[in-house]
């Protein structure tokens, strides 16, 4: 899930099929299987049938290339994610049956010599990687012992907590290492504050926008995010003047407006506030002033991204129509290519952040929720939880998930722009 208006909440959903114990997927989004064949390519017809295509004007190969470069962003995080996992279990000995980039039929599939399967599936939405079982139907001559060693179900809680929490861990550092990349090209982000506070959004129908406020908008006469906030809180259906500034108009001028009562008592008027600064890019003086600067980039933007998710669960009502998936995440990206090589940068550190959090919130089907059960084990001093428990606890989850995702992906495609125009 991801705030379009860059306070990113999730970047994911992932469900774990039960025959497989597998670790939490980087980011499996369902997908959907075309009901019947496409008519055959114009190259495969012969030469009386074969037309000429028209070139694409420049504009759209324009388009094409930043909605690649976007989907090259993410398949590459999802690739740090599972390669979290398998480096973890690997250095520490754990047998590996497969590690998959996308989902359902394999493209391209070779086994190394230690006999773990490399798969490229057919929709690289996201990933798995697969661990071995004695008694898993999938591979009924494994001639796996149940008491093997090596099997992840039967090492230690400190073991099992490595490989589960790696692929978030690889994310963390992931995202570091773009923001170093990004400060060492571009340069770091310096905030140079302004007068007022800045109205990023303004939400349909409400108080705000029927006074004629507008996205974009600065408040002059604020004197700050707080204070404003404070003020509309304690002014229901009281008018207040504000002075705004817009980049269209030569001159400021006053809106009176009127704050709606919220189901509290206080006062509301459906915007999302900010501090008013300019960014500008400083170049480090060296590495270390480099390492410094990405590092408070870093905390920054894990604040916003902590903070954007305490926002949606306080007011998941008001903040639900920003959650978005896969396809939304694409869009968001191809946007900031075409805006900005700059952009991008800071497009896949958000992502990155964004899976990270997500990760170890304790829900089923996310690392956080198998984290949650080896917590359980560790304080029932060991003792395992029966297996059947847990696969049900871990398949609670699933449907809802899944669902989640379908609707997601119906709503972003549909507020696509190319595909409101076809509608």
């Amino acid at each position: 899930m991801l705030h379009l208006s860059f306070h990113p909440l999730s970047s994911r959903f992932s469900f774990l099929p039960s025959k497989l114990p597998l670790t939490p997927s980087a980011s499996p989004f369902p997908v959907f299987k075309p009901i019947s064949l496409p008519p055959p390519h114009p190259l495969l017809l012969s030469s009386p049938c074969r037309r000429r295509l028209p070139p694409l004007p420049a504009a759209d190969l324009s388009v094409l290339q930043s909605v690649a470069e976007a989907s090259a962003v993410l398949a590459a995080i999802i690739v740090v994610h599972e390669s979290g996992h398998f480096l973890a279990a690997s250095l520490l000995r754990i047998r590996i049956s497969k590690f998959a980039i996308g989902f359902g039929p394999p493209l391209a599939r070779f086994s190394s010599s230690s006999g773990i399967e490399f798969s490229l599936r057919s929709f690289p939405l996201g990933g798995y990687v697969a661990f071995p079982d004695a008694d898993d139907p999938e591979f009924p001559d494994s001639g796996l012992a149940p008491d093997d060693p090596d099997l992840l179900r039967n090492r230690p809680l400190r073991h099992r907590f490595l490989v589960v929490s790696a692929g978030v861990v690889a994310n963390l550092v992931f995202a570091y290492l773009v923001l170093f990349s990004q400060c060492l090209s571009f340069g770091a982000a310096a905030r140079q504050p302004l007068p007022g506070v800045l109205i990023p959004e303004v939400r349909p129908l409400s108080a705000a926008a029927v006074a004629g406020i507008l996205p974009g908008d600065v408040i002059l006469d604020a004197p700050s995010v707080y204070g404003l906030v404070d003020l509309i809180k304690s002014s229901p259906g009281k008018s207040i003047p504000l002075q705004i500034s817009r980049k269209t108009l030569p001159n400021p001028f006053i809106v009176n407006i009127v704050p709606d009562t919220d189901s509290d008592g206080t006062g509301r008027i459906g915007v999302q506030l900010s501090p008013n600064f300019r960014v500008t890019r400083v170049r480090p003086a060296n590495i270390f002033e480099a390492i410094r600067f990405s590092g408070v980039e870093f905390v920054a933007l894990s604040a916003t991204i902590l903070e954007g998710l305490k926002e949606t669960f306080l007011n998941f009502s008001q903040t639900a129509g920003k959650v978005a998936g896969p396809v939304a995440i694409i869009a968001t990206g191809a946007e900031v290519a075409r805006s900005s090589s700059d952009g991008l940068f800071q497009f896949a550190a958000v992502i990155n952040l964004n899976l990270a959090v997500i990760n170890l919130l304790p829900l089923p089907a996310l690392d956080g929720g198998t984290l949650a059960l080896l917590l359980v084990e560790a304080a029932r001093g060991g003792q395992k939880l029966p297996r059947e428990l847990e696969q049900r606890i871990m398949s609670s989850g699933v449907l809802v998930v899944l669902m989640l995702g379908l609707i997601l992906i119906v709503k972003d495609t549909l507020n696509l722009d190319f595909v409101k125009e076809m509608l």
